[in-house]
């Protein structure tokens, strides 16, 4: 097989030419000049051959991913490191890398996600103490692992925070859920511009907590994510107890690549926004600092019903009150909170109930949330069987309403953009 001169080997030839051309008619400097012409081309050629030869394909690196399995235990499995190629059917292919990172006007720590493995190992420190031998499983394991804090990154999309973004839209989901996550795109969560005001919108998730289940659940919400390019997805188990390594992950991602991001909305994925009423609300707002509004509860108390959900053991919070939070289901709180939210999460534990957690974090800034009535996180009303839950007069004046299913979730909206008359205007914004 014919192979080109080295580049290096041409360079003397050219010069010797050059030195010549002055002893040469004009026809004969015509024809070496064509000559280096073409020896300039096949260098060129050259050099893009030896520079494409030293890469490596994607699909050749390999590395460590870590898994937070069931049990809580660490298991490392041979996957690729910074990135993860994607093949659907061999027709189509999409490479998704977490090194990028879009150019802000700030930079505060890291540029790009920088945790790549974890050697988190249990902690026996206090195992044998009489307070935890008394707790239950779930409370054990989420005592042994607490100090495991942050994961590798699967699926990052910094490129949603490129430039300046007025309205950061966040939902809290899991992989099982497609229904949801594709109701709110069509609906409240689509990404537009109103008023001038850009929107965009994120999907928080971790890992499948059905092992046996957890390749083919990934495989889809790759493929998904490859349609939308609308997830954020680390390495750790989703769970009740794991929302709050959620909240923690997404506040140090949002430190890291949102530096012009104004305001961020984040809620469930089972909730009905008003996108028009919370940039109106935003607008009569702008001069506030540090804001952070939602359904705000005040005095609340650690429930200590071991049947309920939210039950919490004396011995994992011993205080009479929890500190004023906003109901997880749906909050709005601005971008340099968000960063120092992030900076005090640092300095504690991690708590179980993800939004008391941030309500600690706000204590430790000493920010007040403000409590605003058009945050319904649970419901318009208690009474779940009454007609009022199901007015759309209702909805049309709310910023936030908690607990609609896909199904009545594209019936309320279609009802509130509709020719819609209601009888007086609400004056809760």
């Amino acid at each position: 097989m014919k192979t080109s001169k080295p580049v290096s080997q041409n360079l003397p030839e050219i010069k010797q030419t050059k030195h010549s051309l002055k002893m040469m008619t004009t026809r004969e400097r015509w024809r070496v000049y064509k000559r280096i012409i073409l020896m300039f081309f096949l260098a060129v050629v050259t050099l893009t051959v030896v520079h494409r030869g030293n890469f490596t394909p994607m699909e050749d690196f390999q590395g460590d991913r870590i898994e937070r399995q069931a049990g809580m235990e660490l298991v490392v499995e041979d996957v690729k490191k910074d990135h993860i190629s994607i093949s659907f059917w061999k027709s189509v292919q999409r490479v998704l890398t977490t090194t990028e990172s879009p150019k802000t006007t700030e930079k505060q720590g890291p540029t790009s996600w920088d945790v790549t493995s974890s050697n988190c190992s249990i902690n026996l420190n206090f195992s044998s103490s009489e307070w935890f031998t008394g707790l239950e499983a779930n409370f054990k394991q989420f005592l042994l692992y607490r100090h495991c804090r942050y994961f590798p990154i699967l699926m990052n999309h910094p490129e949603k925070c490129a430039g300046d973004i007025d309205l950061l839209m966040v939902i809290k989901s899991v992989i099982t859920q497609f229904d949801r996550r594709e109701v709110i795109r069509q609906t409240w969560g689509k990404e537009q511009v109103i008023n001038g005001k850009r929107i965009k919108t994120l999907f928080l998730l971790g890992v499948s907590s059905n092992e046996a289940e957890r390749a083919n659940h990934q495989k889809l919400l790759e493929y998904e994510d490859y349609i939308y390019g609308d997830i954020l997805q680390w390495d750790f188990m989703d769970s009740f107890f794991n929302l709050t390594l959620k909240e923690i992950h997404f506040l140090k991602w949002f430190s890291t690549y949102c530096g012009n991001t104004r305001y961020i909305f984040k809620g469930d994925d089972d909730v009905f926004v008003s996108v028009p009423n919370i940039l109106e609300y935003l607008e009569v707002s702008k001069d506030l600092k540090d804001l952070f509004v939602g359904d705000v509860l005040f005095k609340a108390k650690p429930i200590r019903k071991k049947q309920n959900k939210y039950y919490i053991p004396q011995a994992l919070y011993n205080k009479t009150l929890y500190p004023p939070y906003a109901g997880g289901g749906g909050f709005l709180m601005d971008g340099p909170l968000a960063r120092k939210l992030y900076g005090a999460c640092e300095t504690l534990e991690l708590y179980p109930i993800d939004d008391v957690f941030l309500g600690m974090c706000l204590e430790v800034l000493q920010v007040t949330p403000i409590k605003h009535n058009a945050f319904k996180t649970f419901g318009l009303v208690k009474n779940k069987t009454s007609r009022m839950n199901k007015e759309p007069c209702f909805f049309k004046s709310m910023l936030v309403v908690h607990k609609l299913l896909p199904p009545d979730l594209i019936e309320m909206w279609r009802l509130v953009n509709s020719d819609l008359i209601c009888s007086q205007k609400s004056n809760l914004l």
